[in-house]
């Protein structure tokens, strides 16, 4: 099923949770969080439904170990909402990450032609990208979220410029001429492989045991360029610790059904270690397997 273009996370919520990182600090935006993902199980029908199904028919949970993972997953999924508000706002000495493979990225980087860091809806890649401070270059996050400009102009106000920059996924298509203008810059684009959008080109893959549907998008992006990229994560393993993974860089000598199953094969590895941190709430596989 394709994804409608929007996320959870609204600029209300935004600014609800900087109020909250101001003025009470993370522990109680986090105590705060709780009700909230309280809140979103009961009330929020449809991502509830596919949150359940995920974790009940996909990865065959218990019936009442599903709805715990359910919770779990909003609980997290609104603690990296707060972690991102928080680094945006300056308040990195708090968190730590760890970087397995870091130095696969400076090698890409060093080579001076740019690069694309493909990653997925798993963890909070944007976090990280705002503690990435290891590579010596620009960083360019390509977004689907259809409210990220005015997120973007109200951290912009209270903050000032950050050193990740936002790429908007537009339907003019304005937003492959600003990803070929980062690439001719030397600078690295990340991008996320694992929504599309209706009308998108798509291809189908196993996941997780039953066919689902990958944009094609990045991948033909990495081999139409001739760009080094690679498979990056980013997970929460404590309330202030992440941990970054990234695969060996890659050239595309191959066909683009290849590297869309490698990159599947390296989502499913992280989807199964950190289960509560995939956030598509959404009907991820077919539309007929339920509604």
């Amino acid at each position: 099923m394709a994804w409608k273009g929007q996320t959870k996370g609204s600029l209300l919520g935004h600014k609800i949770f900087v109020f909250l990182i101001r003025h009470l600090g993370l522990s109680i935006a986090y105590l705060l969080l709780r009700f909230v993902a309280l809140y979103y199980l009961f009330f929020s029908r449809k991502s509830t439904k596919s949150s359940f199904y995920f974790f009940r028919e996909i990865l065959k949970y218990d019936y009442f170990t599903a709805w715990l993972k359910v919770y779990q997953n909003y609980y997290v999924f609104g603690q990296t909402l707060i972690d991102k508000v928080a680094i945006m706002g300056g308040i990195r000495n708090r968190f730590t990450i760890n970087h397995e493979g870091q130095n696969y990225l400076r090698d890409i980087a060093a080579q001076g032609q740019g690069g694309i860091f493909i990653s997925a809806h798993i963890g909070n890649y944007e976090v990280a990208g705002n503690l990435l401070n290891v590579i010596q270059a620009r960083i360019n996050i390509v977004m689907f979220d259809a409210e990220h400009e005015k997120i973007k102009n109200y951290f912009s106000e209270i903050y000032g410029e950050r050193p990740v920059n936002i790429i908007p996924v537009k339907d003019d298509l304005s937003h492959i001429f600003e990803i070929n203008k980062a690439l001719r810059n030397q600078e690295i684009i990340c991008i996320h492989g694992d929504r599309y959008v209706e009308g998108g080109k798509v291809i189908s893959a196993d996941f997780l045991g039953k066919p689902a549907l990958f944009p094609l998008g990045p991948f033909q992006l990495a081999k139409a360029l001739k760009v080094p990229y690679s498979y990056v994560f980013a997970v929460k393993e404590t309330s202030t610790h992440y941990h970054f993974f990234a695969t060996p860089p890659k050239l595309s000598n191959g066909n683009v059904e290849d590297m869309v199953k490698e990159y599947v094969a390296e989502v499913e590895k992280m989807v199964r270690k950190y289960p509560e941190q995939w956030f598509n709430f959404y009907n991820f596989w077919s539309p007929t397997t339920h509604s």
